[in-house]
């Protein structure tokens, strides 16, 4: 379970590196390749060319901002890390637990308080919570785990 989530947290800081071309992806799969603007769509497929034609004008522009998610990606693999840890040493890691326990937890105020702030539609915000809540199952585990092999060397 413990590799779950270092795997879960590098594919997600991984993901931010190509932003751009993963949503031109996206922009083929949910409109279409050759759409100029998102008007005229709805749903997803607005939400997805909105952020797609966002990004190409501001790379355009200042290509430096994509420099931003270059570090977000790194500091997702940084973060896991820290997750060997408990992976190697369950019994002396406790803490690292506990703190991505209340990492995933706050994904959940951080999306719905900021979301709105930077006009992030609902449904994408609740899409951003279910990292959080995902995320906290496998540490959840590992957590019950770890009582478990506790009790059993007190023995």
């Amino acid at each position: 379970m413990m590799l779950l989530f270092i795997g879960g947290l590098i594919v997600s800081g991984v993901t931010a590196f190509p932003l751009l071309h993963e949503l031109k992806i996206l922009a083929k799969i949910f409109a279409s390749e050759s759409v100029q603007s998102s008007e005229g769509s709805s749903g997803v497929a607005y939400w997805i060319l909105t952020v797609r034609f966002g990004l190409e004008d501001t790379y355009a522009q200042y290509p430096w901002i994509a420099y931003g998610t270059d570090w977000l990606a790194f500091a997702h693999i940084v973060i896991a890390m820290f997750f060997f840890g408990p992976l190697i040493n369950p019994i002396g890691s406790r803490a690292t637990l506990y703190a991505g326990i209340c990492a995933c937890l706050a994904v959940i105020p951080l999306a719905l308080i900021c979301g709105p702030i930077r006009g992030i539609p609902f449904y994408w915000r609740l899409i951003d919570c279910s990292f959080g809540i995902i995320g906290i199952l496998p540490l959840l585990y590992c957590l019950r785990m770890l009582k478990r092999i506790e009790r059993e060397t007190v023995k």
